[in-house]
Formats: C-alpha cells, sequence, structure tokens
C-alpha cells in the first residue's frame, strides 16, 4: 500500500520497507494481486489452506529475513522494522503473519543468549525457509509454567528429553522446537531441539488442532520419548528457562500489537468502501450519523495504538529495561482496541461483516475470527494486567526530586523514542539488557507534568487557533483521573491481585496511551506539516480515550471536517491509515494507484 517516502521528511527505514513489502505483496481488494488478495486467501480459508504460493512469496520477498538479526545475516535491525512489516502482512493474512510470529517467539531465545553453534545453526535455517516453533504450554498446565511436566535428565554426556508439548505452533512444519523443560526439582530451562538430529522414533507430532479462525496454520503440538540430545543444547544458563521465557515474551508481545494494527486497517478500509458503496434512503450510508461515527472512531483508534506502539517497538533498542512494563501495557491496550474496531466495522457491515462472501470477498469473517487470538497470544489480557498491576505501587511511588541531568536524560530519552525521523540504533541482542520489573521506572508515566507543560507551551505557538485551548480543557480532565488513580493506588499498596487493582492497571494503561499521543506531537510536529502539526487530531484523539472514563465525551466537530477529508485521501490514493498522512502532501508516504 505504500511504495515511496517524501524526500522532505526522512522517516526511519522502517517505513521504506513497510512500503516496500506492501508494493511487492499488492493491493488485497485487487483480485490480481496473487496469494495476497483477499479472494485467494478467503477461497484457501474454505479449504483450512493457506493461499497457494503465499509462503513461497513471502520468502521471495525475504519475509523471514525480518526474524534474524543483522549481524547473523538477516536483516532484523530494529523491532520496529518488524513490527511494520507485520502490520503490513497482517493488513492481508493474520495466518501468514502468525506462523512467522510463532517462529520469532522460538528463535528469539537463541538470539539473546544462544552460543555461536546454535546462532548460526538455526540463522541459517531460518534464511533457508526452515520454521521454528516454542514449545512451552503443555495441555494440563497451560500458562503454568511451574507445573511443567517435561523434563531433560542428564545421561552420559547427552539430555533425554520425554514429554508433550501442546498446543504449539509450527510444531508439525517447524524444525526447530525451543522447548522448556524440568532439568531439576524447581529448575527449568530453554534446551533446542532440532528434529533434523534426532532419531525418528523418539518424537512425533500430534494431529491439528481445530480452531475458530487462523485455519491453515499448523497448530499442533509434539511429544518427546527419550529423545537423546547434546549437553549443549540448553539454551544459556542451565536453569534459567522460566526467566528467559518471560522475558522472551516482551518482544513478541509488540510484534502482536502489529497483528491488532494491521487487521484494524484493514477492517476500517473495508467499512469505508462499502459505506461509500452501499445506498440507503436515497444516500449512501456513510451520511448516517452512526455509521460516520463508528468510522471515525475506528480510525482514531487505530492512530492511537500506532502513538503507542511505535515507541514501545524502539525500546527494544533504546530502552530495553522498561519493556516489562511498556510491553505488557501495549500487549493489554492495543488488542483490546483491535477487538473494538473490529466490531464497530462489524456494526456498520451489518448482515454482510456475517457473509462469507460478497463484501471484500466476505473477508470480513475471517479477519475477525482471526485477531481474536491477538489477546490471548504472549499472555492473556488478564497476565498482562496483572503484570502492571503488580508494578503500579512502585510507579506511583513519591521519588526524590531528579537534577537537571536526570531530567535532560529522560527527556533524550523521550526523543529517541517518538520521534519518528530518528532510526533506532542496531538491535545486539543480549538477554541481560531485559529486565522481569521496570523497578518504578516509567519515563513515559512520570514525566506527566513536564510533557503537558511543554505540550501546552508548544501548542500556544505552533498548533492551528483554538487547539492550545482545547487541550488546556483536555489536560486537566486528564490531570483529575491522574489524580484519582494515584490517590487509590497509594491507598491500598497492597492490593495487586483484585478486579479493583486490574481496573486501575487499566486506567494506567490508558493514561499511558493518553500520554504517548501528547509525545508523538511533541516530537514530531517539527517535521511533519499539514493537519500533522496543526494539532487537530491530538484532541480528537485525547477525547476519544477520555470517552473510556467518560462516555459523555464528544468528539469537537470543529476537527472532524478536515479529520474526514485526511482520512479519505488516504483511502481514495491508497494510503495507509497512519499519522504520516496527517502531514501535508510532501511528507506523506504512498503506494501506486490500483
Amino acid at each position: 500500500m505504500i511504495s515511496q517516502v517524501s524526500a522532505r521528511v526522512e522517516l526511519s527505514p522502517a517505513h521504506r520497507i513497510a512500503a516496500d513489502l506492501d508494493a511487492y505483496l499488492g493491493d488485497p481488494m485487487d483480485d490480481a494481486a496473487g496469494p495476497f488478495s483477499y479472494k485467494s486467501i478467503v477461497e484457501a480459508e474454505e479449504r483450512d489452506e493457506l493461499p497457494a504460493g503465499a509462503v513461497e512469496t513471502a520468502r521471495a520477498w525475504g519475509f523471514p529475513e525480518y526474524l534474524v538479526p543483522l549481524h547473523l545475516g538477516g536483516r532484523l535491525a530494529s523491532l520496529e522494522e518488524l513490527f511494520f512489516v507485520t502490520r503490513g502482512m497482517s493488513r492481508r493474512s493474520l495466518t501468514v503473519a502468525v506462523m512467522y510470529g510463532s517462529g520469532l517467539l522460538a528463535v528469539n531465545p537463541v538470539w539473546l543468549w544462544g552460543d555461536n553453534r546454535q546462532q548460526k545453526t538455526v540463522a541459517d535455517g531460518i534464511l533457508n525457509g526452515d520454521l521454528a516453533c516454542f514449545g512451552v504450554s503443555e495441555a494440563d498446565h497451560g500458562s503454568d509454567v511451574m507445573a511443567c511436566e517435561a523434563r531433560a535428565e542428564a545421561e552420559d554426556d547427552d539430555l533425554v528429553v520425554t514429554g508433550t508439548k501442546w498446543p504449539v505452533g509450527n510444531a508439525t512444519r517447524g524444525r526447530f522446537v525451543t522447548t522448556y523443560v524440568k532439568t531439576g526439582s524447581r529448575d527449568f530451562s530453554l534446551v533446542l531441539v532440532d528434529k533434523n538430529d534426532l532419531d525418528p522414533a523418539t518424537w512425533s507430532v500430534l494431529p491439528p488442532v481445530r480452531t475458530l479462525g487462523l485455519r491453515g496454520h499448523d497448530l499442533s503440538g509434539v511429544s518427546f520419548d527419550n529423545a537423546r540430545l547434546p549437553a549443549d543444547c540448553v539454551i544459556g544458563r542451565r536453569g534459567a528457562g522460566l526467566v528467559q521465557t518471560l522475558k522472551t515474551l516482551q518482544i513478541t508481545r509488540i510484534a502482536i500489537a502489529g497483528l491488532s494494527i494491521g487487521t484494524m486497517d484493514a477492517v476500517v478500509r473495508i467499512g469505508m468502501e462499502y459505506s461509500r458503496q452501499r445506498t440507503l434512503y436515497g444516500a449512501d450510508i456513510y451520511k448516517i450519523p452512526v455509521i460516520r461515527d463508528h468510522l471515525i472512531k475506528a480510525h482514531l483508534d487505530l492512530l492511537i495504538a500506532e502513538c503507542m506502539t511505535v515507541p514501545v517497538a524502539r525500546a527494544l533498542t533504546v530502552a530495553p529495561s522498561r519493556l516489562s512494563l511498556w510491553s505488557s501495557m501495549v500487549k493489554y491496550f492495543v488488542p483490546i482496541q483491535g477487538e473494538e474496531v473490529v466490531a464497530s466495522i462489524g456494526t456498520v457491515l451489518a448482515a454482510r461483516g456475517y457473509l462469507r462472501e460478497g463484501v471484500a470477498h466476505g473477508v470480513f469473517q475471517k479477519l475477525q475470527r482471526d485477531h481474536a487470538i491477538a489477546s490471548i497470544f504472549e499472555g492473556t489480557t488478564h497476565v498482562n494486567l496483572a503484570n502492571v498491576a503488580a508494578q503500579l505501587p512502585f510507579l506511583v511511588a513519591d521519588q526524590p526530586d531528579s537534577g537537571p541531568a536526570d531530567a535532560q536524560s529522560a527527556e533524550a530519552l523521550l526523543d529517541e523514542l517518538f520521534c519518528w525521523t530518528r532510526t533506532p540504533p542496531e538491535w545486539e541482542p543480549d538477554g541481560r539488557k531485559l529486565q522481569l520489573t521496570n523497578e518504578g521506572h516509567d519515563e513515559v508515566g512520570r514525566g506527566y507534568e513536564a510533557t503537558v507543560e511543554t505540550l501546552l507551551t508548544t501548542a500556544r505557538v505552533f498548533a492551528a487557533p483554538g487547539v492550545a485551548e482545547d487541550l488546556t480543557r483536555l489536560v486537566s480532565r486528564i490531570g483529575d483521573l491522574r489524580a484519582e488513580l494515584y490517590a487509590a493506588v497509594r491507598a491500598a499498596p497492597e492490593d495487586i491481585t483484585s478486579a479493583a487493582a486490574l481496573r486501575r492497571a487499566k486506567r494506567y494503561c490508558e493514561l499511558h496511551a493518553m500520554i504517548s499521543c501528547m509525545l508523538t506531537w511533541i516530537h514530531n510536529h517539527a517535521y511533519f506539516g499539514g493537519s500533522f502539526a496543526d494539532g487537530a487530531w491530538l484532541v480528537l484523539c485525547l477525547e476519544r480515550l477520555l470517552e473510556r472514563a467518560h462516555p459523555d465525551t464528544g468528539l469537537s466537530e470543529q476537527y472532524l471536517r478536515p479529520f474526514e477529508s485526511a482520512m479519505f485521501r488516504s483511502f481514495e490514493e491508497g494510503r495507509w491509515f497512519s499519522l504520516v498522512e496527517l502531514a501535508d502532501g510532501e511528507n506523506s508516504v504512498q503506494r501506486p494507484e490500483r
């Protein structure tokens, strides 16, 4: 969908890579676009298959290379790049995106803790088209990894693995199985299993699992029966498997957000096309106020998700120690937004959204079913909220006043995270840089007062008339919400598991989204022109977020007409639904016309 970027604004390489993928795969609404057309995708779905040629097309472009870091011969320079290409793939086929996402989960422990032999073996395999899978779950234990029954016992110079992992994505097709096993009474380790090196009599795959969505995806299981592995199959330090697993999830949670944003882009586009083609009562249905409301708010939700996710994707190479909190917030908030957007567009499509044919070949119902997995993968909604809730007492605790040097350091970090024209540092995988908690650090949340001061000062000079006044009104309401939350957490710091604690965690995530929108405008308005720089979109996004706490909050009508114009320009010209597209024409990112 995007193929060229203006020379006037130098966006990060991630945008150019995504543009290349989008142009290569073609417009999914075009029946002649090959295996990634909605026509081919839906027809294959009916057969419980991937579209013929889809995997070969993805490989020909080089998608697997974005699972392998640069220093190992791949193309993965930053998580921001992987996020954008995942978004582009998910706008077409979540099934193919999940296939590679399952592989990412499996190979990341090797990049983070593996030795040179393990890294070279896996990198060569992935680059040659092999798949990988992560065997953690067990049928009787689910996410209770402490109850793991699969075990690896030392015997001579080998490890002997026995146990069954289920369900596992890519378990049948995958060559490599990163397997979570018990290596002591309370010790758990990750071992790298290469099926090519196993005695065929010592392992087997389980039958495919039938699922509501992602039909054609290899979801099955793998069973080991005294499978003999060399002792050096352990990834990193023996006994570190639990910590390694928790840290690995911090990375893949952000890729899940790419699945959700790609889905949002797809369904909003389908809804907009239908709203202009469907005629009722003598006019297209977009003119029905409730239809207009659904589409505008869905578009705003997508932009909010973008504001929240891009900086967290960049954090892997800019501030990896912050991912324990930020990745959980993104993993909770963005898939929930995605579900709401899908449901909202379902209202726009009405009966047509229920059909397996018709509008966009009936792909909406597939997207709806496929996206349901986003809130389950890499920790359920509850698991991620629980992680945020556990850290909240430390995040809201009073801290000594920081000096000018600390303030400058925080400001420099926020600029690295939120400035879209800056290229993140190259990823040099090192599991030691990831932490299990943020230890009370959150430059986004703790910098709220400074962010608001900068926002209002800047808006008075650079924003469109009236925007600064509206932002003043909104940040006052946001400040009240923040104060109420902080008071509630401080009143019961020991309560981190109740339903009330999870509600407080939700509110913290909502506030994080609001501040992320503010910081996105602050750090980019000087580079982007047009309606990005005037700040009206920021007013609308903050109003949309406040609606979660105050359902009677409305959108400012005076800003909607220009916003709609930009929204429909992106749609009609085949541009991404992105904040970049609110910039003036010379800054925008586009693809060739259909």
